[in-house]
């Protein structure tokens, strides 16, 4: 009998750089009989009723950011099959490659994509022996990219994202700092204060949260690409992402259905950013490539316009 030798890795999309770590919390307490306990929540009124005076801490542990998907490969009968776990409130499109082979034939030949619904699974790939007589290997590798290929954006209106008496826009449609890629192109960055009410700028479902990130600066090896954020995906496909959240401030669940004006977090001061403001974009996948399309919004005084360079506004 042959045997196959599998072995396989991930690639992770947008926002969650590998090798990048961020913070989850911790916390540690000291009980009356100086025993010391740990958790990942904080410690309840009971808890805290038993717990010694100041000895309840809160502790920043460095833990990988969450996965767009996870590549399980699974043996059958002889072959291996290739499944790509979505881990969003989303879909996701997925590619998978043969990074290795040997005698090792994929049905369909690879690189293969798949598009995953919210929370689901997609059998990629099958693998086999392309000699039954001989054994073989391979390694595979998959990324993943927010959003569906088959998306079609309608001409919606969306609302301002923040819920404050004035509001500036610091970098539009371009800007030279960190606006000139395809998925950035047509994002706005708003000034907003650390704690600023961040409100859905259109009706959707959250479809992926990051919010434990505790660091900033202009750094792009280690920031660019991360921060806090929410992203919501629209029954068009479209999908509005709101980035550099404050530490903790996501205020929505993945799989959560929120309207346009519900409060989704609180601003901040988080990724690759000169200072607090609230990055906002529109996205759609173009096909394992995430793309920025230009939106129309509206404030409670009338339709904002928005175009490259430094704009200002009065609510």
């Amino acid at each position: 009998m042959s045997r196959l030798l599998a072995t396989a890795a991930i690639a992770m999309g947008l926002l969650a750089t590998a090798g990048t770590l961020h913070a989850a919390k911790v916390y540690k307490w000291t009980d009356r009989n100086g025993v010391t306990h740990y958790g990942d929540r904080a410690p309840d009124a009971k808890v805290q009723a038993t717990a010694r005076a100041g000895s309840i801490r809160e502790i920043r542990v460095p833990v990988e950011p969450g996965a767009i998907a996870r590549l399980r490969v699974e043996p059958s009968d002889g072959r291996y099959l290739a499944w790509a776990d979505n881990t969003l409130g989303g879909p996701i499109e997925v590619m998978v490659w043969m990074d290795r082979s040997s005698n090792i034939v994929g049905e369909p030949s690879l690189p293969a994509r798949a598009t995953v619904g919210p929370r689901g699974s997609a059998l990629v790939a099958v693998l086999s022996a392309a000699d039954p007589a001989r054994g073989g290997d391979f390694a595979l590798r998959m990324e993943s990219l927010p959003g569906s290929p088959n998306a079609r954006p309608v001409d919606a209106e969306y609302v301002l994202p923040l819920r404050q008496p004035r509001f500036r826009i610091d970098q539009g449609y371009g800007g030279s700092f960190s606006h000139a890629d395809a998925a950035n192109r047509y994002a706005v960055d708003f000034a907003a204060d650390i704690g600023t009410p961040v409100v859905a700028a259109r009706d959707g479902v959250v479809m992926q949260v990051e919010s434990d990130f505790d660091k900033a600066g202009l750094n792009r090896e280690k920031y660019g690409g991360r921060a806090n954020f929410v992203r919501i995906v629209h029954d068009d496909g479209a999908m509005s992402l709101y980035a550099h959240l404050d530490t903790s401030g996501a205020l929505v669940r993945v799989g959560q259905r929120v309207r346009a004006g519900q409060q989704i977090g609180r601003s901040g001061n988080t990724g690759f950013t000169t200072g607090p403001h609230l990055h906002f974009v529109v996205q759609v996948n173009r096909g394992m490539r995430l793309e920025s399309i230009p939106f129309r919004m509206r404030g409670p005084g009338g339709p904002l316009r928005i175009a490259a360079g430094v704009a200002s506004g009065r609510l």
